[in-house]
C-alpha cells in the first residue's frame, strides 16, 4: 500500500514520545549508581543491581515486538504497548526517588526497564508502519532528535536544580536535585507518550484475512500466558535455525560487539561513581561533594548525547570516503581514550572533554555495526539476525552485571572508592580491544541493502527485531541514496 506522505508535523508528532523514554533512560544511567550507593549499597555490589536492564531488554524485546506485529483494536497496533508501557515506566521513575531500601529500588528499577522495553520496542516498527521508503531516513532523523534532547535534558537536570538552589535529601539520603529530576521525569515520559498516541493514528493491515491467519497461526486459541508461552516457542525455534547458519562476518562482528559493550555497560555503572570519588574528591556517600559529582556526571553523560547526534550523520559521508571498518575502529579509539583519560583528569570542566570522544564512539556503536552487518545478511532472514546479533549486546551486559562485583572485591576489597576509576578505565581497554577486532572484520560487500528488501523481510519474520538494550537511532545508513 502506498502510503500518505506525511508533513514535518506528522513526522514530529508520531516520534515526539521517544523524547519521554530517552528522558527515562536518562535519568536511570545517569542516577541509578547513585541511588544505590546512598541506599548502602558498595561500590562491588552496584553491578549485580543493574542486572535489569540487559535481562528485561533480552526477555521483553522479541516479544513485545512480535505481539505488536499481530495486535489491532481501537488504538491501532503499536499504540497501545506505548501506551500501557509509559504508564508502568512513570509510575517506577515517579516513586524510584522515594525508595528507602536497596531491594526497593532494585525492583522499582526491574519494573521501569521493563516497562520502557514495552513503550520502546513498538517505535522501530512504527516507522515502517507509517511512512514509505522515501520517508524513511526523516522519520530516524526525528527519533535521533528526540533521543538527543530526551537524553541531554535528563542528565542535566539535577545539576539544574542545584543551580536553582534545591538543596536537601530525602530521609533515605537521596538527595533532593534527584527527587524532583525523577517525579519530572515520571511526567514529561507519560506525557510525551500521550501526545503521540492522541495525536497520531495507525493504518490497519493491507489484508485483515491474511492478518488473521498469520495471528491464528502464531497463537492458535492460546490466550494470556499460553500467547506468550506460544511466542517463545516460535522465537527459540527460529534463533535456533538461524544460529546455525550464522555468517562468517556476523561471528566476526559478534566479539567485537562483546567487547565494546561491556566498556559502555563499565561507564554506565560506575562513570557517575568516579566523578564523585576521583574528581570532586568525596570520601563517602554521605560527604555533600558525593551529590555534587552525582550531579556533574549527569552534565558529562548530557555531553556525549549532543556529541552522538552532532556527529552521528557525518559518518556515512566519512565511511563513503575511506570504509565502515575504519571510521568504527577510529570511533571506538577516540571513546576508548576518553574513558581512559579520566586517570589523568582532575578538574570537573576538563572531565567533559573525555565524552567528547565517547560520544563520537556512541554514534558509530548505533550505526556502523548494523551497516556492515546488513551486507552480509540474507534479505529474507534479516530481521531475525538483527534481533540475534543483539544478544551479543545483552551478553556482555549480563556478564558484567554477574561477575565484575567479584573481580571488584578480590582485586580493591569492599567499598573501595577506587573500584570505580579503574572500572571506568577497564571500559576504555574494552573499546580499544574493539577497535583493534574491527580491523580483522570481513566487509563483504561494503554497500547499501536496498531497504525495499528489509522490508520484504520484515513481512516473514517472527517478531519485530529489537535494535539494542538501549535506544538506537538508525542514521539512514541502510537506505539507498
Amino acid at each position: 500500500m502506498q502510503k500518505p506522505r506525511l508533513s514535518f508535523r506528522q513526522i514530529w508528532n508520531m516520534s515526539f514520545g521517544f523524547m519521554g523514554i530517552q528522558f527515562g533512560w536518562g535519568l536511570q544511567l545517569a542516577n541509578m549508581s547513585g541511588i544505590y550507593t546512598y541506599l548502602g549499597a558498595s561500590p562491588d555490589a552496584v553491578p549485580l543491581l543493574w542486572l535489569a536492564g540487559p535481562m528485561t531488554g533480552l526477555l521483553v524485546q522479541p516479544i513485545i515486538g512480535s505481539m505488536s506485529d499481530r495486535t489491532w483494536n481501537r488504538l491501532g497496533r503499536r499504540r497501545p504497548y506505548f501506551l500501557v508501557g509509559a504508564i508502568l515506566a512513570s509510575v517506577a521513575l515517579f516513586f524510584m526517588p522515594d525508595s528507602s531500601a536497596l531491594w526497593m529500588a532494585a525492583g522499582l528499577l526491574w519494573i521501569l526497564d521493563a516497562s520502557i522495553n514495552v513503550s520502546m520496542e513498538p517505535f522501530r516498527a512504527f516507522v515502517a508502519d507509517k511512512l514509505n521508503v522515501d520517508q524513511r531516513t526523516a522519520g530516524f532523523v526525528m527519533q535521533s532528535f528526540f533521543i538527543g534532547i530526551g537524553a541531554s535534558l535528563a542528565n542535566a537536570l539535577p545539576w539544574l536544580f542545584r543551580q536553582y538552589g534545591v538543596t536537601g535529601t530525602t530521609s533515605s539520603g537521596i538527595p533532593l536535585t534527584v527527587q524532583y529530576s525523577f517525579k519530572i521525569g515520571a511526567v514529561v515520559f507519560l506525557l510525551a507518550v500521550l501526545w503521540t498516541v492522541f495525536t497520531t493514528k495507525e493504518y490497519p493491515p493491507e489484508n485483515m484475512e491474511e492478518f488473521a491467519r498469520m495471528r491464528r497461526q502464531t497463537y492458535g486459541s492460546a490466550t494470556g500466558l499460553a500467547k506468550i508461552f506460544r511466542i517463545i516457542a516460535e522465537l527459540l525455534r527460529e534463533i535456533s535455525s538461524a544460529f546455525a547458519n550464522m555468517p562468517k562476518t556476523m561471528k566476526q562482528l559478534a566479539i567485537v560487539q562483546i567487547f565494546t559493550w561491556l566498556g559502555l555497560f563499565c561507564m554506565w555503572m560506575f562513570f557517575g561513581l568516579t566523578t564523585s570519588y576521583h574528581v570532586f574528591g568525596a570520601a563517602n556517600a554521605a560527604d555533600p561533594r558525593f551529590a555534587l559529582g552525582q550531579e556533574w556526571g549527569g552534565n558529562a553523560f548530557a555531553i556525549y548525547s549532543i556529541v552522538c547526534f552532532a556527529i552521528a550523520f557525518l559518518l556515512p559521508k566519512l565511511a563513503a570516503a575511506t570504509s565502515r571498518k575504519t571510521v568504527h575502529a577510529i570511533s571506538l579509539i577516540c571513546g576508548g581514550l576518553g574513558l581512559l583519560s579520566v586517570y589523568f583528569i582532575q578538574d570537573k570542566w576538563v572531565l567533559l572533554v573525555t565524552m567528547v570522544g565517547v560520544g563520537i564512539a556512541w554514534a558509530s556503536i548505533l550505526s556502523m555495526p548494523y551497516a556492515i552487518l546488513s551486507g552480509a545478511l540474507p534479505a529474507a532472514r534479516m530481521g531475525v539476525y538483527m534481533g540475534i546479533f543483539n544478544f551479543f549486546i545483552v551478553i556482555p551486559e549480563i556478564i558484567a552485571s554477574l561477575f565484575f562485583g567479584r573481580v571488584i572485591r578480590a582485586i580493591f576489597g569492599e567499598n573501595s572508592t577506587l573500584a570505580p576509576l579503574y572500572v571506568v578505565m577497564a571500559g576504555g581497554v574494552f573499546m580499544l580491544i574493539a577497535a583493534v577486532l574491527v580491523t580483522l572484520v570481513s566487509d563483504v560487500a561494503d554497500r547499501s541493502v536496498r531497504e525495499e528488501a528489509v522490508i520484504e523481510a520484515d513481512k516473514h519474520e517472527l517478531f519485530t527485531v529489537p535494535e539494542s538494550v538501549q535506544p538506537v537511532p538508525s542514521t539512514g545508513l541502510i537506505d539507498e541514496e
